[in-house]
């Protein structure tokens, strides 16, 4: 008796003794099961911010790998579990009966039959890269789901499994299989459809989509059967579900945003993004894009990009990289266009408008120049090529006038402007301000289409927020756009304004004058009309065509031209851009214009001649109301004249009594400017003459070309010869005779139209110019080689 006493205690000190090897042994070899399970590569996927698929990128291992799901449909869900694995919610990683069964049906087979893994098994050898099938690989999984039963929930290990399941060829995982055979989101899965995957991971080598379908039939349709002899389906849903075909292709995966997905590819790779682009409004972007392609296309234009951004959140809806193409490489159509940068144009005039209205360095209605130019060997000329003489800074950003933007650049500065394009998001700004020189605003750099979308989003968020937070600015108003949902936001500071909401407010009202495309024509006599701000550009040489449009809620973006570069007759701003622009806003929801910020504008005189404040000469008076901190000073061209008593000639205290003198106030532009300007306004009334007898006290003469003297070169005519300086000269009055002469040399007279071609030697020159009313003028230049 005392020997079996000491026998049994003996016996349950190597029982506990094995027990607590093993349980060493278990915990410690918990560390041979990785963290996490799966080291693999993922394709990158794309989805909507409704999570509706939008494209995807195979993984680096060359399969349609989708990362991991959050959840399992219960289609997918009852149909797997009913053919893998009925006791997988109640077994602790492993099954002891399947295992027995396993083992009894593979000796009476004499040959592997049947494995009796669970799908915490599966799941393990699918993460160890499915080993051959073999008894050390065996207890090795077995080992692994203990392991994983404890480290996961049921609902994770089964997640797990529809992502890593193998589906035939290169697909593998639950998410990719759906698209890729039945062409939908696993979720919208028929009973027929998820029970054919359910069954495919079983033998994915020998039943394959479109070969062996027979076999792949008779699996699923058992499986439909023991649906429903566990009351999963209805006998209806059954006979359905077995009619219903087979697929019979691999489907290509939906391809709605390839420029995006590309730029995600290369960013989050391997990665499911989020995005914040709308299904719907991608697909009528698409469908406006390609309508417009086949119109342009007949002008040899093939390429296109348009974004569609939201106000005040800066996501972008809507991202047309370029024109799509069965051959991508025939015109440059892979390109994504919206992150290539490309030539201004006209389009950043808008900015510089704005800012110099915040510096309180502009009026909207003061008189710009508008007459022939040329500064520090820059020729600027207006699209038409015409002049105006003075045309009011609102209605030149309107009619987006070159010379008037170059001298509202030179009084500004190159280098603030530059500065300030900087910090409001042109990143590719990559030369010094002196590299650019003036022709900064009008195409001189180039830019992105998704930082332009983003500085006149800004723009928008700006006059927006302060609206809707009681005039808050923000520390940094000019971020970035945004096109992934999971991106965090950081709490934003108060701070100074870098341009305020008023001076936004008017920029955007001067745009809102903007003439728009024929097919928009008389918007403004509808109610319903929604008020775009809109701005165009074209690139020199006719290479690159933009618009950019303006609401309270959206922005839209558009760029036309070629990817290499070409340039085409007709390829402006207005007719190939701007109607692509206004197609897609029809496309958005209506929004109501943007409040007038009130607390930072204020009501000011100015003359209503020349736009100025009004000195004590100005008739005439009108009242605007501009952003607070204005600068400008009283108007420079209204005068007091002195007229003899019949009021028809310009008289002075040497030459008429003083006492018979009428006095008048008079509206007098210096003589280039005139030159134009009454042309284009007819009831511009020009000085009157002067008595003879009386001297001349106003500059009757001056030189409209050149502009610069210290540099003048002589031109080369297509042949190869020396051309000739054309010398153009403005003069007050009409039916006068000029007198040339360059170096005291006589050289010719002019009457009505004053120009001289002139071919002087290199070197520094006198011309003197004398009219027949004894006024003169005298320049000195210098001929230069080049």
């Amino acid at each position: 008796m005392f020997g079996r006493k000491i026998y049994i205690k003996r016996a349950g000190r190597k029982l506990l003794i094995f027990l607590l090897l093993f349980l060493m042994l278990f915990f410690i070899g918990g560390w041979l099961v990785p963290r996490p399970l799966f080291k693999t590569s993922y394709s990158t996927v794309l989805e909507s911010s409704e999570g509706e698929l939008l494209g995807a990128r195979i993984s680096d291992d060359e399969q349609w790998r989708f990362p991991p799901v959050d959840s399992v449909p219960v289609k997918y869900e009852k149909c797997v579990l009913n053919f893998e694995d009925k006791y997988f919610y109640f077994h602790p990683g492993i099954n002891l009966f399947s295992m027995a069964r396993a083992v009894f049906q593979n000796i009476r087979a004499r040959r592997i039959v049947s494995g009796g893994s669970t799908i915490t098994m599966q799941v393990c050898r699918l993460a160890r890269g499915q080993k051959e099938r073999t008894i050390k690989n065996k207890l090795i999984e077995i080992f692994w789901a203990l392991h994983v039963e404890l480290r996961y929930s049921k609902s994770e290990i089964l997640e797990m499994y529809a992502s890593h399941a193998p589906f035939g060829g290169n697909v593998v995982g639950l998410d990719a299989a759906a698209w890729r055979y039945f062409g939908r989101d696993p979720g919208q899965l028929s009973w027929a459809e998820a029970a054919t995957l359910a069954v495919l991971p079983n033998a994915p080598s020998l039943i394959y989509p479109g070969r062996l379908d027979q076999r792949l039939k008779q699996k699923r349709d058992q499986l439909l059967n023991q649906l429903l002899f566990e009351n999963e389906i209805d006998s209806i849903t059954y006979d359905l579900a077995i009619s219903e075909p087979l697929p019979e292709k691999v489907n290509a995966l939906p391809e709605l945003a390839f420029h995006i997905t590309e730029k995600a590819n290369a960013e989050k790779h391997g990665q499911r993004i989020h995005s914040t682009l709308r299904y719907e409004l991608q697909n009528r972007v698409n469908e406006i894009v390609a309508r417009h392609h086949q119109r342009l296309k007949s002008n040899f234009i093939h390429n296109m990009a348009v974004l569609v951004v939201e106000i005040p959140s800066k996501k972008v809806l809507a991202y047309v990289g370029n024109t799509a193409s069965t051959d991508s490489t025939a015109h440059g159509n892979q390109v994504d266009v919206v992150q290539a940068p490309r030539s201004t144009g006209s389009i950043l005039k808008p900015f510089l408008y704005c800012k110099m209205l915040d510096d309180g360095l502009l009026l909207p209605t003061m008189l710009e120049p508008d007459i022939p130019v040329r500064l520090g060997g820059f020729t600027p000329v207006n699209f038409d090529r015409e002049y105006n003489g003075a045309v009011p800074a609102e209605e030149a950003l309107a009619r987006s006038l070159n010379i008037p933007a170059v001298h509202m650049l030179k009084d500004y500065g190159v280098g603030p402007f530059y500065s300030f394009l900087k910090k409001a998001g042109m990143s590719s700004l990559k030369e010094q301000p002196e590299h650019y020189g003036l022709s900064l605003i009008l195409g001189g750099a180039e830019v992105k289409l998704w930082d332009l979308a983003g500085m006149y989003a800004s723009l928008g968020t700006i006059l927006k927020r302060y609206d809707e937070e009681d005039g808050f600015y923000s520390s940094d108003p000019f971020s970035p756009l945004i096109w992934d949902e999971n991106l965090q936001i950081t709490e934003e500071e108060r701070t100074q304004p870098l341009v305020r909401a008023a001076s936004v407010y008017s920029t955007f009202d001067a745009l809102l004058k903007v003439k728009r495309p024929e097919s928009e024509a008389g918007w403004e006599h509808f109610a319903h009309s929604r008020k775009i701000a809109w701005k165009t550009g074209t690139s020199f040489g006719f290479r690159d065509a933009w618009a950019v449009g303006v609401t309270s809620r959206y922005v839209v973006a558009v760029w036309c031209g070629n990817a290499d570069g070409e340039g085409r007759a007709g390829l402006t701003g207005v007719t190939a851009a701007a109607p692509v622009m206004f197609d897609v806003f029809s496309s958005l929801p209506f929004s109501e214009w943007f409040p007038v910020p009130v607390d930072e504008m204020t009501s000011i005189e100015v003359c209503a001649e020349s736009g100025y404040r009004p000195g004590k000469f100005c008739p005439e008076r009108k009242v605007v109301q501009i952003p607070t901190g204005n600068k400008i000073g009283v108007c420079p061209w209204h005068q007091r004249i002195h007229l003899n008593k019949e009021g028809t000639h310009r008289v002075n205290a040497d030459c008429y009594p003083v006492s018979e003198m009428q006095h008048k106030s008079w509206f007098v532009l210096p003589p280039a400017m005139e030159y134009y300007y009454k042309r284009q306004n007819v009831l511009y009334a020009t000085l009157p003459p002067l008595m003879p007898g009386c001297s001349e006290t106003e500059q009757q003469l001056e030189f409209i070309y050149p502009r610069e003297w210290n540099r003048l070169f002589i031109p080369v005519d297509l042949d190869g010869t020396p051309g000739k300086i054309i010398f153009d000269l403005a003069h007050r009055s009409n039916n006068v005779t000029v007198y040339w002469y360059l170096d005291n040399r006589f050289l010719g007279t002019t009457k009505n139209v004053h120009q001289l071609e002139l071919r002087p030697d290199e070197g520094w020159h006198n011309i003197t110019v004398t009219d027949n009313l004894g006024n003169s003028l005298t320049k000195r230049f210098k001929v230069v080689n080049r």
